[in-house]
């Protein structure tokens, strides 16, 4: 008898030990586990014929984030195939009706690393909130309850705005008894 729970106990005990060693990779909250072998992103838009040149050694460098040989008009070749107009694709100028949005966004000044930053922070967080052993064990996505008190309570924010006469045209019209 003694050697059963011993045996029972011996899978038990490596599970435990196993559980630690995927201490390497980055914290998900997110449990999302692709049934597909190749992302969606492939099937949006059409794919050009691959090029191989007669001297691989006259390639230029690869220029990261900048255009390349196969595809050196990406935004545009995107906004012609979702239907828009690539001609009016204008370079960082800003239209003239978002000229007042953007002057107030920017009225305290920008950070050219913000993402860097908030990626930095949210890491260090989602390490922070990892999750007990059975949920990642298991793989309970423990998104919305970590990110709960960071989230907005749609109701209030739109009672809020009705309170304060701003006109709510995205929302449904207001219950009578409101």
């Amino acid at each position: 008898m003694r050697a059963m729970r011993v045996f029972a106990a011996i899978p038990l005990a490596t599970v435990v030990a196993l559980s630690g060693c995927s201490g390497g990779k980055e914290p998900s909250l997110m449990e999302i586990r692709s049934s597909s072998s190749t992302p969606d992103e492939f099937a949006i838009l059409p794919n050009k014929p691959l090029e191989v040149p007669q001297d691989l050694a006259a390639l230029p460098p690869p220029t990261p984030g900048g255009a390349n040989r196969v595809d050196p008009t990406p935004i545009a070749d995107a906004v012609l195939a979702l239907g828009g107009n690539p001609a009016r694709l204008s370079g960082a100028e800003v239209p003239g009706r978002e000229a007042a949005l953007v002057a107030q966004t920017t009225r305290f000044g920008m950070d050219g690393s913000i993402r860097q930053t908030l990626a930095a922070e949210d890491l260090e967080f989602r390490s922070a909130h990892r999750g007990r052993l059975l949920e990642r064990l298991v793989g309970t996505t423990r998104y919305f309850k970590v990110y709960r008190p960071q989230a907005i309570d749609q109701d209030a924010e739109l009672s809020r705005w009705r309170r304060a006469g701003v006109r709510t045209v995205g929302a449904p019209p207001p219950l009578a008894d409101q």
